[in-house]
């Protein structure tokens, strides 16, 4: 099909599709082709925002044959039962991190888009980051010697946003491990090579309203030795993005002033049916849902917090600008173009597997193994010792 539009189904109309949303609007690559939403007023609004149909359960998007591919966007539980239904349609399937929740359920997506012939990118995670995938150029040119040690911190504001009652459930993928673990985690692992040997970890649970991990500090063993020290915390006190030169996660500017904004919607909110309520309303379709606009002009390349990759020969930071390099002689910044569509790196790399046949690098095999990494934190800080992992990929070709 190569030359021609993918037509993407879309399996959850919820925060991730807001967030994709302006992605596949504007890239000529992605026709939104029909949709389903457990939410009547999400699916209202996708009819008549695009002219296509919507259906009432995930199994009767995939039985339409008008599709080429599904953009899986349920909750992290239910990431495995609908892969498997669109490959077993032979659908293409593009699904949100994490993969899944278990290596089991990672095992049975895998054979399952094996068995159909399908493509499986797992997606959006930050190490589709322009800049991000810059610093590994970098690195595979080895101008700055072997990566030696990885530094990545991220302070947000995550666990004071409105949720679902199963996203403070870590048994449901609930908090911070799963969410954002699978964002960090990938990014470290694809600066240091992917194989990583052992994890030990420690993990936050700080309040008593919002049940489940919050924070977590990590040790990333690789298997020649590369290590990475890996911190969250979502927890709305320190906000990292001020090493980011106040440039926020989205890549758009934001006001120091607006400190505490979040925390204090959520405290409008009396109990979990009304925090749940809170969170449908700003989704797609929502009374509170505001249509992405036009590019602003000042907007700069997405990013997960500060990240520091150590070589022999240098230090490199992916920022919004493009890449820091500290090397012997200087100090200087390596430009990146920000791409024109938002996240645009997602659809590369999807838009080559499904009509170039080309291997992703975000394929099942490689975010089992990142979600591997996420279950060893939690395990590590449960059992408090270190757990050696045995599902690791290294990266597989060339970096885009």
């Amino acid at each position: 099909m190569t030359g021609q539009p993918i037509r993407l189904g879309i399996a959850g109309l919820g925060r991730a599709f807001t967030l994709m949303l302006p992605t596949f609007a504007a890239d000529p690559r992605m026709t939104l082709a029909a949709a389903t939403d457990l939410r009547p007023e999400a699916r209202k609004r996708f009819e008549a925002d695009y002219s296509a149909p919507t259906y009432d359960t995930v199994e009767a998007l995939c039985d339409d044959p008008s599709i080429d591919a599904v953009y899986v966007a349920t909750p992290h539980q239910m990431h495995a039962a609908h892969v498997i239904a669109a490959a077993a349609r032979g659908k293409h399937v593009l699904v949100e991190k994490p993969i899944a929740i278990r290596i089991e359920e990672c095992d049975a997506m895998i054979d399952a888009v094996r068995r159909a012939g399908v493509q499986l990118v797992i997606g959006h995670s930050h190490s589709f980051n322009a800049p991000v995938l810059h610093a590994r150029r970098l690195i595979d040119s080895g101008a700055y010697g072997a990566v030696r040690m990885i530094h990545a911190l991220n302070y947000t504001d995550y666990m004071v946003r409105p949720r679902r009652p199963e996203e403070m459930d870590t048994t449901q993928g609930g908090g911070v491990i799963f969410s954002q673990g699978a964002h960090q985690i990938d990014i470290v692992r694809l600066l240091g090579g992917g194989l990583v040997r052992s994890v030990r970890a420690q993990t936050g649970n700080w309040e008593q309203s919002r049940p489940t991990e919050g924070a977590y500090s990590a040790l990333l063993t690789f298997e020649d030795g590369v290590f990475a020290s890996c911190t969250y915390s979502g927890y709305a006190h320190f906000d990292s993005d001020e090493f980011m030169g106040f440039i926020g996660e989205m890549g758009l500017p934001k006001d120091p002033a607006r400190y505490g904004t979040m925390r204090r919607a959520l405290q409008a909110a009396g109990n979990a049916d009304e925090e749940a309520a809170l969170k449908a309303a700003r989704n797609y379709g929502g009374s509170a849902y505001a249509p992405p606009s036009a590019t602003p002009a000042n907007r700069r390349h997405q990013h997960f917090g500060s990240i520091i990759v150590s070589c022999e020969r240098g230090d490199l930071r992916p920022m919004p600008d493009g890449v820091m390099i500290y090397d012997d002689e200087a100090v200087r910044l390596d430009p990146v173009p920000v791409p024109a569509i938002p996240r645009a790196e997602v659809i590369d790399e999807f838009y080559a597997a499904v009509a170039n046949d080309k291997p992703p690098l975000h394929d099942g095999e490689w975010s089992r193994a990142t979600l591997e990494v996420c279950l060893a934190i939690l395990e590590s800080s449960q059992a408090r010792s270190e757990i050696t992992l045995r599902h690791q990929v290294g990266l597989r070709g060339a970096v885009r």
